[in-house]
């Protein structure tokens, strides 16, 4: 397959259909993550390994470039309820008040 800059600017135009994805949902969950990872005391590198995932993977969501899968939203809210008394905020604020 070719790319050229028409095909670009074709693919562009279509996706102004596609919503993008909200910039303080972005921000929220870049926060969580790193939050949760400072918290556990783990470097982006030791959080990646911890959860089965890239370095760049971890970089990228505590930079709002991409989004972790909801599978591994799941895993950080395990990780965030074994805190305890630790992460109990990070539970109520990201979380706990979807559940509601």
């Amino acid at each position: 397959m070719r790319f050229d800059a028409f095909s670009v600017s074709l693919d562009k135009d279509h996706l102004g259909d596609i919503p993008a994805m909200p910039t303080t949902e972005s921000l929220s969950t870049a926060v969580l993550i790193k939050e949760t990872r400072k918290r556990l005391g783990l470097t982006q590198l030791q959080f990646a390994k911890t959860l089965g995932v890239s370095f760049q993977s971890v970089n990228r969501w505590e930079r709002c470039k991409t989004k972790p899968l909801p599978i591994v939203l799941k895993q950080i809210e395990v990780m965030v309820k074994e805190m305890g008394a630790r992460g109990e905020d990070l539970l109520e604020q990201y979380f706990l008040k979807d559940k509601s």
